[in-house]
């Protein structure tokens, strides 16, 4: 039985990526073309629970986003997306399943089978 640990994150804003989590962005961006400003992480309406998440590059910040700053990452967050999105940790994980983004979010009530959606 395989046991996950929790990457070790330094907590300094609302919503953190991992060191691996930004590498990984910061490889997928720099083949980009152009390269983007930074990534979008938020949250959606939808999904078999409710909420699903959401990972998009961006061009910019919005009006309403907040800009945090990962080791020369930019990342946008929208102020909606920052009530069921605060505290949360972004990890990057490769397993013999596959290989993906992570969120390991405390205001998640419940999950889905797919685990890609969560009610809060």
């Amino acid at each position: 039985m395989a046991t996950t640990t929790t990457p070790e994150v330094k907590k300094t804003n609302p919503v953190n990526l991992t060191e691996t989590a930004i590498s990984k962005v910061k490889e997928i961006m720099a083949q980009q073309t152009p390269v983007p400003a930074g990534l979008r992480v938020g949250v959606v309406g939808g999904g078999c629970s409710g909420f699903s998440y959401s990972m998009s590059f961006e061009n910019g910040a919005g009006a309403m986003d907040k800009v945090y700053e990962f080791d020369g990452l930019k990342v946008f967050v929208d102020a909606t997306s920052m009530m069921y999105l605060n505290g949360a940790i972004v990890d990057y994980v490769e397993t013999l399943e596959g290989a993906g983004f992570k969120f390991e979010n405390p205001n998640v009530k419940s999950t889905c089978g797919c685990g890609s959606s969560f009610s809060a």
